[in-house]
């Protein structure tokens, strides 16, 4: 991959892969050999502008310090006449900028000839109101008869992926290696990779990771982790398709001496348990696209899976959430429990009419919001945190009254519609009342809610729905489905709805957040909780909470405070 940077032939190298499979490395040891042998004009752009200073301070100035042929080539910005800085260092003959995808300044001034593009698809769209960022970088070279163009990035959703789209267009290079016992080549592909189960242990358990090894297509040989060492040394690169100025390359983790086939086994049985943590394990393990289910779910497939658990949350509820939405002349809320693997059972779905601009509805929210949640267990759960959303109507009202109740975990949230961003980014008070606003990914989080949706066996990630609920509630639940819109031949996934009303939708990515925002050890809190009395046990008062259970309480009280 990094002779292919070095052909004069190939203008453009896209690499497609799992992570932590050499792609940045690759970039360093290229833009060492232009400082001290080949001096140009370079280019470095990373995802956003605190990755590109990160990269500055702990990749870049490690190299320098450390390669002692780049001594003295890049001046200390410290020193007087350097003319340095974190992000724009000169040497003889060239120099390199650093610079983020999302800063539009910084890619529309000098003209680059070594234009590398790290992490490509954690780009946003558009640098600001300038277009794709890709491009733009792109044209800064266009007047150097030897540019080159480095693209690299782990893959995310198929149709989207800009690494993906380019690699399409190259000549699509996959790496060949000889089965160590028959000598014929192939690409390591996940569905060979193979282990045994034990058929007597039902469930997950059943697996032996450690039994993992991969079964040649040809002859059906044993390889095994052993292997790896003299097979990666005898590998050739192969195109799947004919040249064009554009060299591709894809690999995966299989192919690294680093990672056994069990450690890759075990990390696949914890990921397959939930679709949002399989997605991620395809994108950074096998390097490889993530297609989506489907475009939409149907809410009368959810209205078949209605449940009957009466006035007391289930007994593997041990957290309870809340999420608000503030509508014209009303708040929706919608109660959630959550057990272990953050399966959910939804417990309350709430309307409060009224004037949002009026002290009453939110007296009523707050009258609702103290009330304990009595489970089948014995003990009352209180709404361990609420979240309200900020952007739409009333932003005053429910800052204020988050500001008052944050102590109680009540918290203003505020939507940001972007792709592969957090659930809960970091909170800020940078508004101007002061009060701890959280940004929200609202399109991961309906990722993970209809990625749930689609479970269709009680466990984990599952989504329970008592029988109090309308079809009106599953449809608005539905309301939305992801497509992909084109910008100037670049992909991007959006959310948009398919009817009027969803705020269904929107109140179960708020409860959601609140979970996110509360980060609890569920395993540890169900391990605490009691079993549910006898059913002719007296009810009159609820037992106490165990010990563990009091013991974890006030650890949340003092987060709160913090």
């Amino acid at each position: 991959m990094m002779d292919a940077v070095g052909d004069p032939l190939i203008e453009t190298v896209v690499i497609m892969s799992s992570a932590q499979i050499g792609k940045t490395e690759i970039i360093n040891n290229v833009i060492g050999y232009h400082i001290q042998l080949d001096p140009a004009p370079i280019l470095l752009l990373q995802p956003t502008l605190e990755m590109a200073e990160a990269w500055s301070k702990d990749r870049f100035a490690p190299m320098l310090r450390d390669t002692s042929v780049l001594h003295g080539l890049v001046k200390d910005p410290r020193s007087r006449d350097s003319g340095n800085t974190l992000l724009h260092k000169r040497f003889p003959g060239g120099h390199i900028t650093m610079s983020g995808a999302n800063s539009p300044a910084s890619l529309a001034s000098r003209p680059i000839r070594m234009v590398l593009c790290d992490e490509v698809d954690r780009y946003p769209v558009s640098a600001g109101t300038e277009g794709d960022p890709v491009n733009l970088a792109k044209k800064r070279s266009a007047t150097f008869w030897n540019r080159k163009l480095v693209l690299t990035s782990t893959p995310t959703i198929k149709g989207a992926s800009r690494i993906e789209s380019a690699f399409e267009q190259s000549d699509q290079r996959r790496f060949h290696v000889p089965c160590p016992h028959c000598g014929e080549y192939q690409v390591l592909r996940w569905q060979q990779v193979r282990w045994n189960s034990d058929d007597t242990i039902q469930g997950e358990d059943r697996h032996r990771a450690e039994t993992a090894h991969y079964v040649c297509e040809h002859s059906g040989c044993i390889i095994s982790d052993s292997d790896k060492v003299t097979m990666l040394k005898s590998g050739k690169w192969v195109a799947g398709a004919p040249f064009d100025g554009i060299a591709g390359f894809h690999i995966n983790e299989i192919y690294s001496p680093w990672v056994t086939f069990a450690t890759m086994v075990a990390d696949f049985l914890k990921a397959k348990k939930l679709p949002e943590t399989l997605k991620t394990w395809v994108n950074t393990s096998l390097g490889e696209t993530w297609e989506e289910a489907g475009e939409s779910i149907e809410a009368d497939s959810l209205l078949t899976r209605k449940e009957s658990w009466g006035n007391e949350a289930p007994e593997d509820v041990v957290v309870v959430t809340a999420g608000v939405d503030v509508q014209g002349d009303r708040l929706e809320m919608e109660v959630k429990g959550w057990g272990i693997g953050e399966e959910s059972w939804s417990l309350d779905y709430k309307i409060f009419y009224g004037d949002p601009a009026q002290e009453t509805v939110w007296k009523e929210l707050d009258a609702y919001l103290q009330k304990p949640v009595k489970s089948k267990t014995g003990l009352f759960l209180n709404i361990a945190c609420t979240c309200i959303d900020s952007g739409g109507h009333h932003t005053q009202m429910v800052y204020d009254f988050c500001g008052k109740y944050a102590m109680r975990g009540v918290f203003a949230i505020k939507g940001m519609s972007q792709a592969a961003k957090p659930i809960i980014g970091r909170p800020t008070r940078n508004n101007r009342y002061k009060i701890r606003l959280y940004p929200i990914g609202v399109d991961t989080a309906k990722e993970v809610i209809y990625g749930r949706l689609r479970i269709t066996e009680p466990g984990v990630g599952y989504c329970h729905f008592p029988v109090e609920r309308d079809r009106e509630y599953f449809l608005q639940l539905t309301a939305e489905k992801q497509v992909t819109k084109f910008n100037k031949g670049v992909g991007r996934r959006e959310w948009i709805k398919t009817r009027a009303r969803n705020e269904a939708l929107d109140c179960n990515v708020y409860a959601l957040a609140a979970l996110k925002i509360l980060s609890p050890d569920l395993e540890a809190l169900a391990a605490a909780m009691p079993s549910a009395p006898e059913p002719n046990a007296p009810q009159d008062m609820p037992p106490p909470a165990p010990q563990k259970v009091q013991a974890w309480i006030p650890k949340i009280d003092n987060w709160m405070k913090r």
